[in-house]
């Protein structure tokens, strides 16, 4: 009698986790954002100059986040936004999601040398 209860109850979790509000960012065409979480919510700050796509914003990103780091900041993890894709740059690489709390899928990985490609762009070691 234990396992009907068991079930319902995930049931109902999972309808409500469904329903939860999604934090999703701005669609504004070419206008690429670092985001910065508050206390308040997240703060959308647009970088000076507009961005044909997503791998451009997350290289303006990048560059941003090497700038401050040469000046002495400490972040290391960075969040974007650009035309309702959020963009999680970490040092693997830089993932994408079209909501804050959802699933991130892989779109730039580090090269051997730090670059920022696609994946599967870099050939393979021999034997790897």
């Amino acid at each position: 009698m234990r396992a009907p209860i068991t079930l319902v109850a995930l049931v109902a979790l999972a309808a409500l986790s469904a329903c939860a509000k999604r934090i999703e960012p701005p669609g504004t065409p070419g206008t690429c954002y670092h985001v910065q979480p508050t206390q308040q919510g997240l703060k959308y700050n647009p970088l000076p100059t507009a961005q044909p796509d997503l791998e451009h914003c997350a290289a303006a990103l990048e560059a941003m986040r090497i700038r401050f780091l040469n000046m002495g900041g400490n972040q290391t993890n960075i969040a974007g936004a650009y035309q309702g894709n959020f963009l999680f740059l970490v040092p693997a690489g830089i993932y994408t999601s079209t909501s804050w709390e959802g699933n991130r899928f892989l779109a730039l990985v580090r090269s051997g040398d730090g670059r920022l490609v696609l994946p599967g762009a870099m050939p393979m070691a021999p034997g790897g």
